[in-house]
């Protein structure tokens, strides 16, 4: 096939252009811009655009198939070459859905945690020698890439994100995948911008219901309150219910968790905190029902470290210990701060949040994020007043940003990269933990003791 995709800087669509080029089709893209490690991988496969904008004469009525990004816009020039010509055009979900339509598809979902439980069912298929086609929002390690498509394969793992489809389908991406088997970790108000309220956003997930094959198998955290009302009023009966919750655990000598499960058996994982041991248990019980079992999936969690960026170990020495977590949403600060706090009772915790996304530098939004952090020995938010000019957001106040997060005497406010910088240098000491939170990255600054 000839594939085009526009907007194919973005980190799932990168991923998929490579796939699907290293399985043989013709493919081409186009972006306004590219940053690494997009650009690098890009341009490794022979397929970095030649130069960044936008080309209309690049949409020919020779291509097969037009991949359109969430990037571009609806009045994208290419967009709408390719709409004249009456070519197909698909959003990533969509052509994945294409694209594994025979396989038995597993799709694991929820407002948090769902990139580190993909994460895990992928690593414990991997240590069983058994293949998978995938999508997965993180680079993993064992994995060359985030998105794998070999037509011989007949099982799919996908992370299935409530976010929209592409500019000219405003559905979420999940709603596409019509999984047999699928798992919800949660229910947590997110992406303002598109969802205006908590009832709208919470609405998703009774649809998405919906939309599971006959007979398909759900998986879900009982423990989440929104999440519970959902499961509770669904009119499927088809549905085979599994419900999960977070195991018991004791901190190792090493580091280590060891995890008490209800099955009266025990194991070991490298993991620490109480997000990740609810997420590694809805990744167990998930992997039991798609036919692992439950030792060889304890097994197999020996030697998972996590996905990048997902409570990332950054530095560690006998008394320092840095770690970075993609994490922008309130239930999240809250449980990756709540999560090291317990792992690390006798330490300072420094847990430093960067307000990145449309939701979280939204004045409507913020007060939703009201002691996120307050278990943290020290609290502090950073802002750049260049991502709201970007955005074309209204300015934010350090007071106001205060009284959201709830003030008190341990929390900082920063809209300087200066100031962040040297922060983040003065943080490397003895006693103390320090927890980098974004879904962005920090202006790029970079603490001297990470070089």
């Amino acid at each position: 096939m000839r594939i085009h995709f526009i907007a194919i800087g973005g980190s799932a669509m990168h991923n998929l252009a490579l796939a699907l080029a290293d399985a043989g089709h013709q493919v081409s893209g186009s972006d306004d811009q590219i940053l690494e490690p997009s650009k690098s991988r890009l341009q490794e496969a022979g397929l970095l655009p030649k130069k960044e904008g936008w080309d209309p004469e690049t949409i020919t009525p020779q291509l097969d198939c037009v991949i359109l990004g969430m990037h571009a816009r609806p009045n994208n020039p290419e967009l709408a070459r390719a709409q004249e010509l009456g070519l197909t055009i698909q959003s990533y979900p969509e052509f994945l859905f294409n694209s594994t339509k025979n396989d038995h598809r597993i799709v694991i979902g929820g407002s948090h945690g769902k990139t580190t439980i993909t994460s895990m069912l992928l690593h414990a298929f991997k240590w069983n020698n058994k293949p998978v086609n995938f999508m997965v929002g993180a680079q993993l390690d064992g994995f060359d890439r985030m998105v794998q498509l070999d037509p011989k394969v007949q099982t799919a793992v996908f992370e299935g994100d409530e976010y929209l489809s592409s500019p000219i389908d405003r559905r979420p991406k999940f709603f596409w995948y019509q999984a047999h088997c699928t798992l919800l970790s949660g229910i947590a108000w997110d992406h303002i911008n598109v969802f205006p309220t908590e009832e709208n956003y919470i609405e998703q997930f009774d649809i998405y219901l919906k939309t599971l094959a006959p007979n398909a198998t759900l998986v879900w955290c009982e423990e989440d309150e929104h999440l519970a009302k959902v499961v509770r009023r669904t009119h499927r009966k088809d549905l085979n219910l599994i419900s999960y919750r977070t195991p018991e655990a004791t901190l190792e000598a090493d580091g280590s968790s060891q995890v008490h499960w209800s099955d009266g058996n025990r194991s070991q994982t490298p993991l620490i905190g109480t997000h990740n041991l609810q997420n590694l248990a809805g990744a167990r019980a998930l992997a039991e029902s798609v036919g692992i079992a439950a030792s060889d999936f304890d097994e197999a969690m020996m030697s998972f470290t996590g996905a990048a960026r997902r409570l990332e170990l950054l530095k560690e020495t006998e008394n320092f210990t840095a770690f970075r977590d993609f994490a922008h949403a309130p239930s999240k600060l809250r449980a990756t701060t709540n999560g090291v706090k317990d792992a690390f009772p006798k330490r300072h915790l420094t847990a430093v949040f960067e307000l990145h996304t449309f939701s979280s530098l939204n004045k409507e939004f913020l007060p939703t994020y009201r002691d996120a952090l307050a278990r943290a020995d020290t609290q502090v938010v950073y802002y750049d007043p260049e991502v709201l000019e970007h955005k074309n957001m209204p300015e934010l106040s350090a007071s106001f940003i205060a009284e959201c997060f709830g003030q008190s005497e341990q929390l900082v406010i920063i809209d300087s990269k200066t100031e962040l910088q040297d922060f983040l240098n003065d943080q490397y000491a003895e006693n103390r933990v320090l927890l980098l939170m974004s879904s962005g990255w920090f202006s790029k600054v970079t603490p001297d003791w990470l070089d």
